[in-house]
Formats: C-alpha cells, structure tokens, sequence
C-alpha cells in the first residue's frame, strides 16, 4: 500500500486483495452505501443479500440451540433441581474478567429464586489457576452443587476431591483427552466437540445453559429472571477475554453495550465513574478501561474483587470496591512497567527472530506476566512467553499470533511430562515449571511452534483497508462504520491510510504520546493522537519532522471534548511521502 516497504516502525504495508476491492465496488453500487463502509464489509465476506442483517445482528437470530453442545441437558437439568429443591449452590470462578462475569451471572439469576450462592475465586499465588483440591473438599462439605467457570476442564484430581457434591464445570479451555469426574462438563472446546462455537468465552457458555435452564424452568411454570438484561456480563467478557468478534459474539458485545449504557449494573456503572468514563462505553472502554481494572484484584489484590463488583445490587459496595480496584490498578501498571522493561531486554538479548520469544527471572509478578508477554508478542510478531519464579517453582503466561496454536502446544509439553502443567487456547495459555524444566521445554515449545511456522513469520504487517484523504474522515463516515462493529479479536477495526500529509502542528502529551494536526495542504486537516509514539521511531521523526510530509496509517474515531464530537485519527504508523 503506497509503496511502503518499510515503515518507521519497521513494517509493510498491505492494502486490500483485487477480489475484496472488487466485492466492495459491488456492494457500493448495489447498497448505496460508502466505499468506504463496503471495504470492511467485503473484508467480513458479507455479500449483499447479507447487508442488512450484518449491519442490525439481532442476538436471539444469531443465539445457537444451548442443546447443541454435550452435557448441557444434564447441566440446566440439575440446576433446575438445585433451584427447585433449594440445594447450596457453590461457584468456582477464576480470577478475570470473564470467570467474574461467569460468577455474576449465575450468582444474579440464583438471587432472582433467593437462593444466596457462595461465590469461590481462588488466589492466584496461593492455589494458582483453576480449581484445587483443598478448596473443592471444602465447598462439597457445605454445598449440594459447585459450578465451575471458565476453568475446571483439565482438573481431574481438584473435582475429584468434591466428595459429597454434585459438580458442573461450564468452560471454554482446550479439553484434554478425557473429562474429568463431573456430572456435566459443557464447554465447546471439549475434544468431541465440532468446534462450531469454539470461538465462546465463558460467560457466553453461561448464558446459553442458563438459557436451556429458563427454557426447562418454562415447561415447569416456574418465571425465571430477564437474561437479556444480564448480557451486559456476555459483552464485557467476551471483549476482554479476546473472544473473536464473529457470529454471535458480534450480536452478545453490541446488545451488551446497549444494555451497559443504560447504568442498571451498580458495579460497572461505579466503575466507569471512577474510571471517568462520561459517556456511554464502546468495545474499546471494555478491553482497554473497564477490563484492566477488574482483572486487578486478580492479578495483585484479592482475586474475588472483580466477582464482587459484578454481583453487588448495592450501589454503596459498588463504589467502595470501584475505588479499591482503581488502585489496584494503579499499582498494576507500576509493576507491570518495571517487569516489561527488564522482560523486553532480556528477550532482546536471546533475540527475536526464532519461533519463540520467552523471558523468565525470579520475582516477576505472576498477576502481570500475562500483560508483559503480549507486550513480547505485539514487539516480535512472535509466540511469547514470560515466566516469574517464586522459589524453585515458576509460573507463566503466553501470547500467540494469528495462526500458531500455542495452546495446543502447551498442553503437549504437559502430556510430555516437560512441565508440570499447562493449557489455555490458541491465543494465550498458561503454565507451570520447575527451574531444571525452563531451558528443556522453551527449546521444545520453540520447535513445537516452529512446525507450525512461526519461524518462518516475517516483520509485522500492517493491514490497511483503503486509503482516505482528511476532507473525508467525516463524523458522519466514522458513525456509518461503526454499524459494522463493534471491533475487536478477529474482527479489527478498520485502519486507513492518508498520503502526503504535513504536520502541522506537535507536541508530547501523557506519558510517551504525541498529539499531532496532519493536513493535506488544500485546507484540510485532521486531529490525530498517536500513542506511545516515543517508544518507536515514531515520535521522534513526526516531532522533528523538518517540513517533510508522510503517509500515515491509523483507525479513525470520534473525539469527544467539551460537549463537541470531533473526527481523530489513531495514527498506528507512518513513512516518509
């Protein structure tokens, strides 16, 4: 695109292939709609015919029958009896976003029938990921029936320990070979799945059994809560948990945030209070401001923090926990900061051209190592992984790229017996070694993903849809391409390039940013913000730019400032004209 081999942030630019282009010429004539709009959705493969109802999803058109999936007619069967017999009830949740949104949803519809159930998040140092042996004989002492959320899958000796209870796990994970001892495991992910709804968070796994429960409650005559009011807790997961944004999940994010915008959840109406969001929240508020700040008591507070906020009717909690998580966050990023400097160096020093990019030292939060390994993926477009040691004893996150399968290769360094366990799913997993296993399984976990290429991945690419003159970044265009949102994993938002503009104006904002005013000459010009720019080279040759003009690549936004909406380019990237 433009001729950009080599950007100054050191990739290439790619525009759209002939076959898109010529769809969106099509779908231009044939719909009226801008060429522009028509780009994304002929990127999408949506066809004409297809238009409209791309456009207008309508979530109970897209909601797949809960009965496709196995074991979900015992699992709504048993929570039925549970509701109807008023047996104790026990959740087991992980510590993020999506295994907190898992627990409120169940914990709100339980409440609609008076039924108090205990919410369990374990702590992340303490037990690790997943359920534990010890916690899981605890709660089947004193409860009926434990539900496990968005873990559970690969936990054969935790739930056999539930001695007493009745134990459902409700799950998104890689499924190993055989199921754990569980009166039902639903999760699409399992191996005897098709693999049709692979691309469900947990908490969208939820919602689809508590619809089969409300469906079998129905033909008892029992009234069961509104479970499209709860589908706020669907869209947060589902964005944060970097679901693809594809089918349903689509449909489960823009009815989550028609529903978030209306403040009826007390704890994410606090948050976004606290986080000063004024205005109604997009996709990005989910993944880049609400997000974070739940995950925090996770990651270094107390792990049933983000639970708790979700569950809470009482607005007084709300707020008090909303602070609470604020700071949390605050000293997240702190640690987070420290860890990924030294990560990055380290890396650097190992070099980044392999199949696999991996850091590892002792002291480095477990709660941040997730953050710091997508910060590795997104400098080396490679697999990452960070691994913090406590002791003898190391815990850690990886990231992957499009197309390698890290998840699956992790979970074969456990079968192996190279660590001591791991699982996840394509895009990110999770595992834990001894120090004598470290350097064994990095070199095999390097030749399990080079089989499937990541060694042969070049320098990052940037993707860019169309290209776009200032006159037209319209507020009125970027509205009309908000319709094809919301955007996301698997469905990015659409990235345009602008050529031969000058800066007119530039100053460093923030912590590292640039904010800059490009204009194309002719009496067009276009407020831009370009953040992090100081941590490439970026922000120095935009800054110190000498009257030199560049092409420049970025998403388009609205800016709201001051009671006015203003078109803003993302810049991302940027070449000498």
């Amino acid at each position: 695109m433009l001729g950009v081999d080599t950007s100054l942030t050191g990739r290439r630019w790619v525009g759209p292939d002939a076959g898109v282009t010529r769809a969106a010429e099509a779908l231009t004539q044939a719909t009226g709609l801008s060429h522009a709009l028509c780009l994304i959705l002929a990127r999408r493969g949506v066809s004409t015919e297809d238009v409209d109802g791309f456009l207008t999803p309508a979530l109970r058109d897209l909601l797949p029958d809960p009965l496709v999936m196995k074991d979900m007619g015992a699992a709504g069967e048993r929570i039925v009896a549970a509701i109807t017999a008023r047996h104790t009830i026990a959740i087991f949740a992980d510590y993020d976003v999506d295994g907190g949104s898992s627990a409120a949803l169940l914990h709100g519809f339980f409440a609609h029938f008076g039924l108090p159930a205990t919410i369990y998040v374990p702590d992340r140092i303490d037990e690790g990921y997943g359920p534990n042996a010890p916690a899981m004989a605890g709660l089947a002492q004193d409860h009926d029936l434990i539900i496990c959320v968005d873990c559970g899958t690969l936990s054969h000796d935790a739930l056999a320990a539930a001695k007493g209870a009745d134990v459902i796990v409700l799950d998104h994970h890689l499924g190993g070979e055989t199921l754990p001892p569980a009166l039902a495991v639903v999760n699409p992910n399992r191996q005897d799945e098709t693999g049709d709804l692979a691309h469900l968070c947990a908490a969208a796994v939820v919602f689809l059994t508590l619809v089969e429960v409300r469906r079998q409650l129905r033909g008892q005559n029992i009234a069961s809560p509104d479970l499209m009011a709860m589908v706020d807790l669907v869209g947060l997961a589902t964005v944060a948990d970097v679901a693809p944004l594809v089918g349903v999940n689509r449909a489960f994010v823009r009815q989550g945030l028609r529903v978030m915008a209306g403040r009826g959840r007390p704890g994410l109406a606090a948050l976004s209070d606290t986080a000063r969001l004024d205005r109604a929240p997009e996709a990005y508020h989910l993944g880049y401001v609400l997000g974070p700040r739940i995950n925090a008591g996770g990651r270094i507070g107390a792990a049933d923090l983000g639970a708790r906020l979700l569950s809470t009717q009482d607005p007084y909690e709300a707020a008090a926990l909303a602070e609470r998580l604020e700071a949390l966050n605050a000293e997240r990023r702190a640690v987070e900061s420290a860890v990924r400097e030294a990560a990055l160096a380290q890396a650097d020093a190992r070099g980044m051209a392999g199949p696999l990019v991996w850091a590892a030292d002792d002291g480095w939060h477990p709660g941040v190592v997730g953050i710091v390994a997508a910060r590795l993926k997104e400098a080396a477009n490679r697999p990452s992984v960070v691994i913090g040691f406590d002791g003898d004893v190391g815990k850690g996150s990886a990231r992957s790229v499009s197309g390698i399968d890290l998840g699956a290769a992790i979970q074969r360094l456990a079968r192996d017996g190279m660590i001591e366990k791991g699982g996840g799913h394509k895009m990110a997993a999770g595992l834990t070694l001894t120090r004598a296993q470290l350097d064994p399984a990095m070199a095999r976990l390097g030749e399990l993903l080079a089989a499937q290429g990541a060694d042969r991945l070049g320098a990052g690419e940037v993707r860019v849809d169309g290209v776009l003159m200032p006159g037209a970044a319209t507020v009125d265009l970027i509205e009309s391409l908000d319709a094809a949102g919301p955007y996301g994993a698997g469905a990015p938002a659409p990235r345009f390039a602008l050529p031969d503009l000058g800066v007119a104006f530039a100053k460093p904002v923030g912590d590292g940013h640039l904010k800059l005013t490009l204009s194309d000459g002719m009496g067009h010009s276009l407020d831009t913000i370009a953040f992090n720019a100081f941590a490439s080279p970026l922000g120095a040759e935009l800054s110190d730019h000498k009257g030199r003009k560049f092409h420049v690549a970025g998403r388009l936004e609205l800016n709201h400032w001051q009671g006015r909406t203003r078109p803003q380019l993302r810049l991302e990237d940027a070449a000498p004209a």
